[in-house]
């Protein structure tokens, strides 16, 4: 019987041996096979363009192909979910941003995920401003001008809003920044509310400064003020919030790169160092800078750090204003 018991532990063992063994072998053999990138939003818009541009510059890096999956629904969370049910082998990559990492938990204190401790963040990909945008035909001209009639007129004063697009967040944070009351008039999407903007049916919102560079080029709109910590590139004569008298003011739409938690470590550290690469292409450089989005420091530990901190301030201004699921 002792002879027995032996000859099971060595061959548990060497069991053991050959998993620790195998297991280190394909790990430095990674990636052997396509990789998978999760877009939580649906094709054509500005988080798909961008994750396939990321996927193909990390493919050339990787030296293997990295194919885009849509998976859209509940602004990100669908596809959010759908990413912690995959294995957590590093070939499986999620878009995250502001909406499904940082928006949702605001809105939901019962998400089926963490941002924070189900998600090792790689890198922050990109960040650009809201603008805070008003039709022609409005006597605005200043941050200052919306602030002094909103608090002589209060609630007189209407803007759009998409429910809970970073847009959203821009105008609640600048409502309770300034001490205003406003009257949000809601929309189904950003493009019915740019329409209505463009008509002169809404006097006011943000958006995405992609979203509305060619209307003001065109001088269909007027920018009163960026919602980034600095001017932004393509708008260099428009201030900030924060230098217009609300000093801290920042409201961006981002997104970054990340892979479930579990993941092992030698696995992240090669997707962090191929991301390092890819986003030196001056491909990604060109194309972001194009629709004035920027390129945030580089690293993990900066954005595991910002994620939390947009939690933390989303959820303050959802709460502070009530805004509930829809």
């Amino acid at each position: 019987m002792g002879l027995i018991r032996k000859l099971l532990s060595w061959m548990l063992l060497a069991a053991l041996g050959w998993g620790s063994a195998s297991t280190a072998l394909a790990q430095a053999d990674y990636p052997n096979k396509p990789l998978k990138l999760i877009v939580a939003f649906p094709p054509g818009g500005t988080s798909d363009v961008l994750g396939r541009l990321l996927a193909e510059e990390l493919g050339k890096v990787l030296k293997q192909p990295v194919v885009v999956e849509n998976i859209p629904g509940a602004g990100g969370i669908v596809g959010m979910e759908r990413a912690l049910r995959l294995p957590a082998d590093g070939y499986t990559l999620i878009q995250t941003g502001v909406g499904q990492s940082a928006v949702a938990h605001g809105l939901d204190p019962n998400l089926k995920y963490n941002s924070l401790t189900d998600f090792t963040h790689l890198a922050q990909i990109n960040a650009g401003p809201n603008v805070l945008v008003v039709h022609p035909s409005q006597p605005f001209h200043s941050v200052k001008d919306i602030v002094d009639f909103a608090k002589k007129n209060p609630g007189k004063l209407d803007y759009g809003f998409t429910h809970a697009a970073s847009g959203h967040m821009a105008m609640e944070l600048f409502k309770q920044t300034s001490g205003i009351v406003l009257t949000g008039i809601p929309y189904k999407g950003g493009n019915p509310m740019l329409n209505d903007l463009l008509a002169g049916t809404i006097p006011m919102t943000f958006l995405n400064q992609d979203a509305v560079l060619p209307h003001v080029k065109a001088g269909k709109l007027r920018a009163i003020a960026v919602s980034s910590k600095e001017r932004n590139a393509l708008y260099p004569d428009v201030p900030t919030v924060a230098e217009s008298g609300y000093k801290g003011f920042e409201a961006t739409s981002w997104s970054g790169l990340s892979v479930a938690k579990g993941t092992p470590q030698p696995i992240v550290d090669k997707l962090d160092a191929a991301l390092a690469q890819a986003l030196k292409s001056d491909t990604i450089k060109q194309r972001l800078s194009s629709v004035g989005f920027v390129i945030p420091p580089y690293g993990s530990k900066h954005y595991s750090g910002f994620v939390a901190s947009e939690i933390d301030q989303w959820t303050r201004v959802i709460r502070t204003a009530g805004i509930k699921p829809e």
